[in-house]
């Protein structure tokens, strides 16, 4: 549904993701290894420079995986492997890292928005303990260096949903520029609130920017809280559903809740509710989410489906779904 309140009848279902071009550097590690690193556990530290990161990651004595990162990446990324049509659109290097983010999009069914820095490649170190907790240590490299200039039109051509993740707030004249040209191009906007942090830190224009764009907003219970006030996250999903069209909030291993068309639906987990490392799970959630909706699921399914990739990403180290698991999913569908 639009900001108008009509039923879109075009039959488009490119999902468009634009956001931070980032690759993850997943070590496994020990608590004693993540102490030295100064990290709180749980937490994400920003750093100047990519040598801090790949000094920690030459002390490790694991080797660590390396893929595809940022949330709305993760998002768009899961949307090709369920055989959606995407693309994303962001800034990376001209170096290795960049060179194999951008492989890695093409192969996994994504098309490459991708503009390019003299900048070092975006990354996020993420320590992952035996307790399944990852701690992170980022360095925005030339993900952050996106113009709202930059953006083209061409970009969100033929898009039905433009999602933008929440990290984006933090660059006002980017997210405005990207709202614009999404709405400009007839898409629905979904946005990820990412962080209850992001949204204590955006409350200034995020009111406005969710009442004049947002179609779509996701969040979980602490951004679901932080933006309405509310603590009960049946009141905190009223709010939400008064600002948008569709919302969201998830509420970890019970679940989530979404309302739709005027109507609330409760959605339960997929699985048995265990997880090696949460890495991608709100990622990989919103992506069968997405997906289901722009191919017409009535949208408890669209919800369970995005439950089964939350799950799914949640047995692995990282945010890349193995195939196993996309054939399971494909079996759920």
């Amino acid at each position: 549904m639009t900001k108008s309140g009509k039923e879109k009848t075009s039959q488009k279902n490119l999902i468009v993701g634009i956001g931070s071009a980032l690759v993850d550097i997943l070590v496994r590690e020990s608590d004693e290894f993540l102490a030295q690193t100064g990290a709180k556990k749980g937490g994400m530290t920003l750093v100047q420079s990519a040598g801090f990161i790949d000094s920690t990651v030459e002390k490790s004595s694991r080797k660590p995986s390396i893929v595809p990162g940022g949330s709305a990446c993760n998002t768009i990324l899961g949307i090709g492997r369920l055989g959606g049509a995407a693309r994303f659109i962001g800034k990376r290097g001209n170096d290795e890292l960049g060179a194999l983010l951008e492989k890695a999009l093409v192969v996994n069914n994504v098309e490459p928005r991708l503009l390019v820095s003299p900048s070092a490649t975006g990354r996020v170190l993420s320590i992952v303990t035996p307790d399944a907790q990852r701690s992170m240590f980022t360095f925005l490299g030339a993900s952050s260096e996106t113009k709202p200039e930059e953006l083209l039109a061409d970009y969100f051509c033929d898009a039905a949903i433009v999602h933008i993740e929440g990290y984006l707030l933090f660059n006002e004249s980017l997210i405005r520029a990207a709202l614009k040209a999404a709405k400009a191009a007839g898409a629905l906007v979904s946005l990820d609130l990412a962080s209850f942090t992001v949204v204590e830190s955006a409350k200034n224009i995020l009111e406005e920017l969710v009442r004049d764009y947002v179609d779509i907003l996701i969040a979980n219970e602490d951004e679901a809280r932080a933006f309405t006030g509310r603590s009960d996250e049946e009141e905190a999903l009223e709010a939400l559903a008064k600002k948008a069209a569709t919302a969201v909030v998830k509420i970890g291993k019970r679940g989530s809740l979404v309302a739709h068309k005027g109507k609330k639906a409760a959605i339960g987990i997929v699985g048995d509710g265990s997880a090696v490392d949460t890495t991608g799970a709100g990622d990989l959630w919103a992506c069968g989410f997405l997906y289901g909706l722009v191919n017409g699921y009535p949208v408890e399914k669209a919800g369970r489906l995005g439950a089964a990739c939350g799950y799914e990403v949640c047995q692995v180290v990282g945010a890349q779904i193995p195939d196993e698991g996309w054939k399971r999913i494909r079996k759920f569908l």
